[in-house]
């Protein structure tokens, strides 16, 4: 079994269920007593956001850097990024490592496209939303991506920073966030990527039309599956 590199804290609130669903999956495919060989990096997310809302990406890359390469040492045989939005610095991330970082948008539209889903709606932060960084790894993979209006992305970048990450889950953000989605979905979506890691703590299955597809199980299963592989 090769060892995971974790790097989270982005927000710790997300990092949790990564470290529940890789377990979960080692002990379904093994059986018995067995887990993942884990090791976890947890930044300050304080840090971390202010640089984002700064537009300091470049500061905030040397930082998960940094962090990259303290895993390497410590002996992850590979790296996974708890969250969507810092992938915009996935390649500071892999130049400064010799280790394989698996990205988090690639099995999410692999099991899109698998599924047979080629038009997608996104919910995420603005920055995911918004640039470019996310959707074109989506968009190689062959889907077309519809995001939320200018208004409806506030509310959902605002939701996330000021309630998720905060562990707050309240009834009449649900509510907004299904507005939305219903929205993607009037506009021609056939699913709806949940493409930020907190907020599968909001919605659920049974909250939308289409299907939804949670990036934090979809990377949590695909590390698990990767720490497994020959």
């Amino acid at each position: 079994m090769k060892t995971i590199g974790l790097i989270g804290g982005m927000s710790w609130e997300s990092t949790v269920p990564y470290y529940r669903q890789i377990n979960e999956r080692i002990k379904e495919r093994l059986g018995g007593l067995h887990s993942a060989r884990i090791i976890l990096y947890s930044v300050d997310f304080y840090d971390i956001e202010r640089l984002q809302h700064a537009g300091d990406w470049d500061a905030a890359g040397v930082m998960l850097a940094q962090a990259a390469h303290s895993l390497e040492i410590a002996g992850a045989d590979f790296l996974v990024l708890c969250t969507n939005t810092m992938h915009k610095v996935a390649a500071a991330i892999e130049s400064s490592t010799s280790i394989p970082l698996l990205h988090i948008a690639i099995p999410t539209a692999r099991q899109i496209v698998d599924a047979g889903h080629h038009t997608v709606g996104i919910l995420g932060t603005r920055f995911t939303m918004e640039q470019s960084f996310y959707r074109e790894k989506l968009e190689q993979q062959g889907l077309d991506v519809i995001i939320p209006t200018a208004a409806e992305r506030d509310v959902v970048h605002s939701v996330i920073y000021e309630e998720l990450c905060l562990g707050q889950v309240l009834p009449a953000s649900k509510l907004a966030y299904q507005k939305i989605m219903e929205n993607l979905v009037q506009r021609g979506a056939k699913a709806i990527i949940l493409g930020c890691t907190e907020i599968s703590m909001l919605i659920q299955p049974s909250d939308s039309s289409v299907p939804l597809y949670d990036t934090t199980a979809i990377h949590s299963l695909a590390a698990a599956d990767k720490a497994l592989a020959p």
